[in-house]
């Protein structure tokens, strides 16, 4: 019988209905008393403090060894930091960086691409070229693409091993210039692709499953599907070749280029005797431009990066709480929750 009418209560029960326990109802006349909160006391990073003090004063006897050691010659650094001639190698610096760049990544696709091919043939191709590229090193490439001119004097169009159209002088087409870029973007294309494949990889197989299941082409499914979710894993390493880049154009020389950054200031040095002021001029532009790359780079990791459940970003306390607050607001505003405890209720 107890077990019967226990059945028998339960089904009484409307939808909707709460019951309050009995434990629960005990405690309801106390439910005004005073809660005593808890004093919380942050915890004490001493570590954190010591390490930023030896920093303070490592950063300070540096930065005054810089500025009294009368070596550096700070006037003529200053007086030649924002000379025209400093400005257009600058300018020359960064056309080979985005020439040199847009070259490698179209390559590094297509590379990539091939090495995920079905075809055996597309696939030994793009291993071979990064064999190549990867295992000598850019400085010897850049040596043989300034003296392709003495390898081959004169370039024809025609028929293969049949009658040429017309024929030209190597150095009228293959011009310093040309060479520095075709080098330094080969050689990169080698290492980007490697990169692309990665990313390309990363993205869940059942993705392209899926969209085949919906009747997309392969090209439709790459660029629409894998591509866009791949740059997430792309853009980081992209951006660090990118600064790499930057600075691998000093390796020009080697053609020889003269109008970048780094040869414009060794001249001046050469010139006047005195090489270091002019090397703390090429250093100091390097610097703020890897500086303005960076802060790009930095732009899209994050919006390549959304919807990603690692943080590129690490807030600060004060935003983290304001985060914590608005959330906490949004979900009272939604009325999801009972306005009492819950854990007062027993539904």
């Amino acid at each position: 019988m107890g077990h019967h009418g226990q059945c028998q209560h339960r089904s009484t029960r409307e939808p909707g209905e709460v019951i309050v326990s009995s434990s629960t109802a005990s405690a309801a006349p106390h439910s005004t008393e005073e809660i005593n909160l808890i004093h919380a006391v942050p915890v004490r990073h001493w570590g954190r403090w010591a390490s930023a003090v030896i920093v303070v004063i490592l950063a300070v006897m540096m930065a005054n060894g810089l500025i009294t050691n009368e070596n550096f010659h700070w006037d003529i650094v200053f007086a030649t930091l924002f000379k025209p001639q400093i400005f257009q190698a600058i300018g020359w610096t960064l056309l080979l960086t985005v020439l040199s760049m847009v070259l490698g990544i179209t390559l590094a696709v297509s590379l990539a691409i091939m090495r995920r091919s079905e075809n055996p043939v597309l696939r030994w191709v793009s291993m071979a070229y990064i064999w190549f590229f990867r295992g000598t090193p850019v400085y010897t490439q850049l040596i043989f693409w300034g003296l392709i001119g003495v390898l081959y004097p004169r370039l024809s169009l025609g028929i293969p091993f049949g009658p040429e159209f017309f024929e030209f002088r190597t150095y009228d087409v293959f011009t310093a210039g040309v060479a520095a870029i075709l080098g330094l973007g080969l050689n990169e294309a080698a290492y980007l692709s490697e990169i692309v494949r990665s990313g390309l990889n990363s993205v869940d197989a059942g993705q392209e499953e899926a969209a085949r299941a919906l009747g997309m082409s392969p090209r439709k499914i790459l660029s629409r599907i894998i591509i866009p979710q791949a740059m997430r894993v792309i853009v980081p390493p992209t951006g660090n070749e990118t600064i790499s880049m930057l600075k691998t154009t000093s390796l020009v020389t080697a053609v020889p280029f003269t109008l970048e950054l780094t040869r414009v200031t060794n001249d001046l040095g050469s010139a006047s005797l005195l090489q270091i002021p002019y090397l703390v001029v090429a250093a100091i532009w390097y610097l703020v431009i890897t500086s303005i790359l960076m802060y790009g780079q930095s732009h899209l990791e994050r919006y390549y990066g959304k919807g990603s459940n690692e943080r590129t970003v690490r807030l600060s306390r004060r935003a983290a709480a304001r985060q914590r607050t608005s959330r906490q607001a949004a979900i009272n505003a939604a009325n999801t929750t009972p306005a009492t405890n819950s854990a007062e209720w027993t539904p």
